[in-house]
């Protein structure tokens, strides 16, 4: 049975279950249920919320991955140029203005990283306009949390190369090499 209300589903479902057992005791009611609960526990629902959360963890990976090739790029990066480093803090250069130094060649790194992403989300979204379906294919508000959230990735993995490369010893590093 089927009944439809205009008011609060779950206080109707148990008024209509008591409503059929009144008028007759002899019907059985298995599984009460609002439409939006038999929806949601629909095959069909289940299978979406699979994919999201798969597309979820596949994006998690990438974030991660990211994370650390930009560690990776910024660390090579700074190995590279430990005597120079070590000459500018040698020459009277500020541990801050070494930070910043390293900071800044990260920040060009995922600028334009996540310019191409943009270019190439805006073309993709373009493609697929389509497909989409009560969704705009260029969500500001998503784009630019994306951004916020890459760049925040970005200036958390070159922290520590940047750290490294402001504790180095300037005698040490005029003296490797």
């Amino acid at each position: 049975m089927i009944l439809r209300s205009g008011q609060a589903e779950d206080a109707v479902l148990g008024t209509a279950a008591g409503a059929i057992h009144t008028a007759d005791p002899t019907l059985a009611i298995s599984n009460p249920a609002t439409m939006l609960q038999r929806l949601h526990d629909s095959p069909s629902a289940s299978l979406h919320r699979v994919s999201a959360w798969l597309v979820g963890g596949f994006a998690a990976l990438a974030l991660l991955l990211s994370v650390v090739g930009l560690y990776g790029v910024i660390a090579y990066s700074v190995s590279h140029r430990t005597r120079e480093i070590g000459l500018r803090i040698a020459l009277g250069a500020q541990r801050s203005t070494v930070y910043r130094l390293i900071l800044r060649e990260a920040a060009w790194l995922a600028a334009g990283g996540i310019g191409a992403g943009l270019l190439g989300s805006l073309t993709a979204t373009t493609l697929l306009s389509k497909l989409l379906f009560q969704v705009h294919s260029w969500d500001v508000a998503t784009l630019v949390a994306v951004a916020v959230t890459l760049a925040a990735a970005a200036l958390l993995a070159s922290f520590l190369p940047a750290r490294r490369a402001a504790s180095v010893n300037p005698t040490e590093a005029l003296h490797a090499e």
